[in-house]
């Protein structure tokens, strides 16, 4: 059937041509019609769906919207108090708190107790965290509805917060900020909101392992009971249901609830950066990322309407001067955009992006100010402008195709305080804005020596010094330790008693100069965790930077790689991917703590060696030496009779965190004139989590450099 239907395809098109080129050949020479001359027909008006408004004698505001094309309801709750309310102490509270609300449970049931409940009924309620507000949803088949409102409003009014499930948003939490610098397009985006709005502004806040360790259970009990009050609360609900009856349902489920104190009104400070130059030097990457921002504008702006027409044109799309000048004609980016940002409840940012190799930075910032300048020499045309305006009006339907997207726009405007036909009236407004509006705009708004420029990139490779265009200033993204780690971290400075111990240890593992003359190590051991069976596993480190990992699992053969011009994992019949920065500088601190590498430096002035009084470990007084300096801080446990290592500790960080690593070092052997211990008992945060069997030891074996080099791609 379906051959019979394409040869009939074929040949209707056959027909058509045929048809057509006779019809052509007949026309006595006259030119075809160009596709411009085929008439397109007016848009026809919009006039969506409006859900019905409900407020109930206690402030919550209420919407119905009724959709029956499939029997599911879905809804979500609003609730004024986001992370801008959040103390500058306890930054990432709310993220933690739209956590925990749901995965913490209600005082009647756990939260897994609840997620078995809901999987049945392949049903949903979820909560979570936002810059202005917080949400609460639910989706679920009709004929579920009963249930899942249940639940639905137990979550809302009665959440348990348990403290398992802080402590996994916590690590969680944790996770993100250790990887938060992997990205350079992250930073870029993170740094270039901190110019735009000011450091110390709300909105720029990111969270620390310090404001994300002081939160507390009762910060999210004294948070539930300040803000999740129903006059604070806006009630969006859509699917298939009679109003009526949802109506009666809401009201007797929410119209006893008192009401609270009022939302206070957020007094919100911006602090643009001054314009210049800011510098974010990465180098682990080929490409630069790129922004030149200032502060934008809320969208009651009477100039919103023609900013959107002007961010379109300039800088919106395929069509836009931005993309076809600096990546079609010049060909210096392979992204770029922007315009004159926007948002309902505070400033947007006013932003140009640019994504280029490194090698054309400064040429790609360059042809962005030429950009800039053109609009006063070859203000926005007509054309532009309908473009524009024929993109906008296109793309706006389906922005609103569907009554629970309408749902949640009319939500939106409610929450800000906008007038309740403000989206009945954009298309109108839209079609009304003039060029002498757009290029108004232009005039008023952007301007290159307004922007404050950032650039993520590799500067070895630029094209020319950013300093060039201008004074440069460097930002630090460096990442604050967890609590305490500074002070445990850093020895002040070596001391006799330190240096004395360093070189006691030296002399125990076979003397300074065999130390200073290993310059590769390969190690093959195995590890175990909890009774499982042990994993082998071969590495390979050539001092002072290079370290190869080989790890046998069950899925193939796993290969990690840290080296100063490489860092990147394999994997069998996988193929080969870069190694986020923390891993590779994690792995580079394990070969900094290596025993060897250490006591080898134990006369050299860049590093510490603190003495640091005695501690029991086991039947010995084991003296404390800290060392740190040219490497992460670790504290080793020395016997002072034999000289060796009986633990050491330091400080660490896995996808779930920081943690304090601890190791007992025991069954010291000579292995090629060093003695090293071949059993190694692992501990993390007071927990022991493996144990490591040294199986065979090579000092100063052969390396082949390109063990540590990226393997070329297919």
């Amino acid at each position: 059937m379906k051959r019979i239907l394409a040869l009939f395809l074929a040949a209707s098109c056959f027909t058509s041509l045929s048809l057509a080129s006779a019809q052509t050949k007949s026309s006595t020479g006259s030119a075809e019609k160009s596709w411009k001359q085929i008439p397109i027909p007016p848009l026809p008006a919009f006039k969506p769906q409006q859900p019905k408004r409900i407020e109930l004698s206690n402030g919550m505001v209420i919407f119905l919207q009724e959709d029956h094309e499939l029997p599911l309801i879905d809804a979500v709750a609003r609730i004024r108090g986001g992370s801008v309310n959040e103390p500058a102490a306890k930054i990432g509270l709310v993220d933690i708190y739209g956590e925990v609300w749901r995965t913490g449970g209600t005082k009647s049931q756990t939260g897994d107790e609840l997620d078995d409940f809901l999987e049945v009924r392949a049903a949903k309620v979820e909560t979570s965290g936002g810059p202005d507000s917080t949400t609460i949803s639910f989706s679920c088949l009709k004929g579920d509805l009963d249930d899942v409102f249940k639940v639905f409003v137990d979550v809302l009014q009665n959440p348990e917060f348990r403290a398992e499930k802080i402590d996994i948003a916590q690590k969680g939490a944790y996770d993100s900020i250790s990887r938060r610098n992997d990205d350079e397009r992250g930073i870029a985006q993170r740094e270039s909101v901190k110019l735009a709005y000011g450091a110390d502004n709300p909105y720029a806040h990111v969270p620390e392992y310090a404001t994300v360790a002081a939160v507390t259970r009762q910060d999210l009990l004294d948070w539930h009971a300040k803000y999740v009050h129903p006059n604070n609360i806006i009630l969006g609900i859509s699917g298939d249901f009679d109003s009526a009856a949802m109506e009666a349902r809401l009201r007797a489920a929410f119209d006893s609830w008192p009401k609270g104190p009022a939302f206070p009104k957020n007094e919100i400070q911006y602090a643009p950066a001054k314009p210049g130059y800011y510098l974010i030097p990465k180098d682990d990457v080929n490409q630069s990322n790129i922004h030149m921002v200032t502060l934008g504008i809320t969208r009651d702006n009477p100039d919103y309407y023609a900013i959107s027409v002007f961010n379109q044109a300039f800088g919106g799309g395929f069509s836009s001067r931005l993309f076809n000048d600096i990546r079609t004609k010049r060909g210096l980016a392979y992204g770029v955009g922007g315009g004159v940002g926007t948002n309902f409840g505070h400033p947007g940012i006013l932003q140009i992006a640019i994504g280029t190799k490194s090698q054309s930075t400064i040429e790609a910032i360059q042809a962005a100010y030429e950009d800039i300048d053109d609009l006063a020499r070859h203000p926005i045309t007509d054309e532009e402008i309908q473009h524009a305006k024929d993109a906008i009006l296109n793309a706006f339907v389906f922005r609103l195709d569907s009554p629970d997207k309408i749902l949640s726009e009319r939500m939106t405007y409610e929450y800000y305080g906008y007038p309740p036909d403000w989206l009945d009236k954009y298309q109108a407004e839209i079609k009304k804005v003039t060029a002498a509006d757009v290029n108004r705009i232009a005039a008023k708004y952007l301007h290159k020596d307004q922007l404050a420029v950032l650039v993520v990139g590799n500067t070895k490779d630029f094209d020319k010094p950013l300093s060039s265009l201008g004074a440069v200033k460097e930002i630090d993204i460096t990442i604050p330790p967890p609590p305490g780690e500074k002070e445990e971290t850093k020895p002040a400075a070596s001391n006799a008693e330190g240096k004395a111990l360093a070189a006691k240890v030296a002399a125990a593992m076979g003397g300074l100069p065999k130390l200073q003359s290993v310059k590769t190590l390969h190690v093959n051991f195995t590890e175990g965790e909890g009774g499982e069976s042990p994993t082998p596993i071969d590495v390979t480190l050539a001092f002072p930077d290079s370290m190869r990992v080989e790890v046998q699992t069950p899925q193939g053969l796993l290969t990690l790689v840290a080296a100063p011009n490489a860092g990147f994992m394999t994997m069998a019949n996988m193929g080969s991917q870069t190694m986020p920065p923390g891993k590779k500088n994690e792995m580079l601190a394990q070969l900094h703590h290596d025993l060897i590498y250490v006591a080898a430096h134990a006369e050299d002035p860049a590093f510490t060696f603190t003495a640091a009084g005695t501690e029991k470990i086991g039947d010995v007084d084991a003296a404390v030496l800290d060392i740190g300096g040219a490497i992460p801080w670790v504290r080793w446990y020395v016997d002072p009779k034999t000289g060796y290592i009986l633990r050491e500790k330091y400080k660490a960080m896995t996808p779930a965190g920081p943690f304090d690593g601890e190791t007992d070092l025991s069954d010291w052997r000579a292995a090629d004139g060093l003695t090293q211990p071949y059993l190694h008992k692992n501990k993390q945060n007071g927990h022991e989590t493996s144990m490591v069997e040294y199986k065979k030891v090579e000092i100063n074996p052969a390396v082949d450099a390109t063990l540590f080099a990226k393997p070329a791609e297919k």
